[in-house]
C-alpha cells in the first residue's frame, strides 16, 4: 500500500496533468503489459490491478482491525476517481467509444480490459456504454476469426479471460461458444492445457512461448469457476450459474459441492423440469450482504418465484435470495416453453 501511494503520488502532480490529463494520478508508465515492451505506457492493465490492490488492502486492514483502514479506503476511493477521470479523458482525446488499453494510444485491448471486471470487480462503476462496446467489438472480431471471415495468424489464449467477462455481462451463450472454441486449441489435446501462443497453421514452425502456460491455465480455471459462481463487488452479492448452458439444467441438472468462495463453501443444485426451475441452496455459507443472486437463464420474462414457500420478486431479471438453506421454485412461463419447442 505504501509503495503504491508513492507511485501514484509521483504522477498526481499539476505538471503531469498539464502534460496529459489522462496521466494524472495513475501508476507510472511501464512495460508490465508485454504489448508495450517497445515503449512504456500508462497502461490501464497496471491501474486496474493497482485498484484491486487498494481494495484488498482495505479489506485486510478492516479484518485485522488496523488503524490504517481509514487512510487506505480514502486512498482507494481517490485512486478510483482518478482512474475514472483518466479513462474519460483518454476516450475523449482519442475519440473512441470503447475502454482503451493505455492512455497514450487509446488502443483496443479487450483481453487486458477484462482485468477491470475480474478480478478488478469494477464492472458496475465503469462507463457503461463504452464497457459494452468494448466487449461487443471483441465478440464481433472473435466470431469473424472463428468463422474464417477474418484473416489471422495467431492469438494468445489469455483470451480465456473474456469468457469471465461474458459471464459477468450476462452473455451466457457467448461465454459457452467462446469456451468451445478455446477448447479446440489445447496443445497437445491430451494435456488439457494451452500454449502461450496458438497458430492458425500449427504444423508450421512458429513461436509457441511456454507450453503449457500456467497463466493461461489460471485464466481458464477462473473463467470456468465463474460460470458456476462469482463475487459481484458492486452489490456485495454471490452470483450463481450465470455461465451455465441452459441445456445442462434439463433432467438431472447441475450440482456444485464444496466450491470455495469468500463467504465459505458453496453447495447448490439447479435443475429444470418442463414447467419448473428448482434451485436448492445448502446451509454452511455466510450470506454476503447482497445475498445469493440467480439470473434468469432463459429468454423472455421469468415466472413466479417462491423461496421456501414465500413469493419473491424478480429485479432486472435476477432473483436475490437472502436466506439459507433455501429451496427456490420458479415457474417456467408457457411462452418460454412454446419458444423452446419451436427451436427444437
Amino acid at each position: 500500500y505504501t509503495y503504491m501511494e508513492e507511485l501514484r503520488a509521483s504522477e498526481r502532480t499539476e505538471e503531469n496533468r498539464k502534460l496529459n490529463a489522462a496521466f494524472y494520478g495513475m501508476m507510472p508508465a511501464s512495460i508490465s503489459h508485454e504489448g508495450y515492451s517497445a515503449k512504456p505506457m500508462h497502461s490501464y492493465w497496471d491501474n486496474f490491478w493497482a485498484l484491486r490492490g487498494y481494495k484488498d488492502a482495505a479489506i485486510i486492514a478492516e479484518r485485522l482491525g488496523k488503524m490504517e483502514v481509514l487512510a487506505i479506503t480514502e486512498a482507494r476511493d481517490q485512486f478510483r476517481d482518478d482512474l475514472q477521470a483518466s479513462l474519460l479523458s483518454a476516450m475523449e482525446q482519442h475519440d473512441i467509444d470503447f475502454l482503451p488499453g493505455s492512455a497514450e494510444l487509446g488502443d483496443f485491448d479487450a483481453t487486458s480490459t477484462t482485468i477491470a471486471l475480474a478480478p478488478g470487480g469494477e464492472q458496475g462503476r465503469l462507463p457503461q456504454p463504452q464497457l459494452g462496446n468494448t466487449f461487443e467489438r471483441y465478440w464481433t472480431e472473435f466470431v469473424q476469426r472463428r468463422d474464417g471471415k477474418r484473416a489471422w495468424k495467431d492469438y494468445t489464449p489469455y483470451e480465456w479471460r473474456n469468457v469471465a467477462a461474458f459471464v459477468r455481462l450476462g452473455w451466457r451463450e457467448r461465454a459457452w461458444e467462446a469456451t468451445e472454441f478455446f477448447f479446440r486449441d489445447r496443445s497437445p489435446q491430451p494435456w488439457n492445457q494451452w500454449a502461450e501462443v496458438v497458430s492458425r497453421t500449427p504444423r508450421k514452425p512458429f513461436f509457441v512461448g511456454d507450453l503449457p502456460h500456467a497463466w493461461v491455465a489460471s485464466d481458464f480455471v477462473r473463467s470456468a469457476l465463474d460460470m458456476f459462481a462469482y463475487t459481484r463487488d458492486v452489490d456485495q452479492s454471490l452470483v450463481i450459474a450465470a455461465g451455465v448452458p441452459v441445456r445442462w439444467l434439463d433432467g438431472q441438472g447441475i450440482a456444485v459441492k464444496g466450491l470455495r468462495t469468500p463467504q465459505g463453501r458453496l453447495d447448490y443444485r439447479l435443475q429444470r423440469t418442463d414447467r419448473q426451475l428448482v434451485l436448492e441452496l445448502s446451509d454452511g455459507l455466510v450470506l454476503p450482504a447482497g445475498g445469493i443472486v440467480l439470473p434468469w437463464p432463459y429468454a423472455g420474462t421469468p415466472g413466479t418465484a417462491r423461496v421456501n414457500g414465500e413469493e419473491l420478486p424478480w429485479t432486472g431479471g435476477e432473483l436475490r435470495v437472502q436466506q439459507l438453506p433455501a429451496r427456490v421454485e420458479v415457474e417456467v412461463p408457457a411462452a418460454v416453453r412454446r419458444a423452446e419447442r419451436r427451436e427444437r
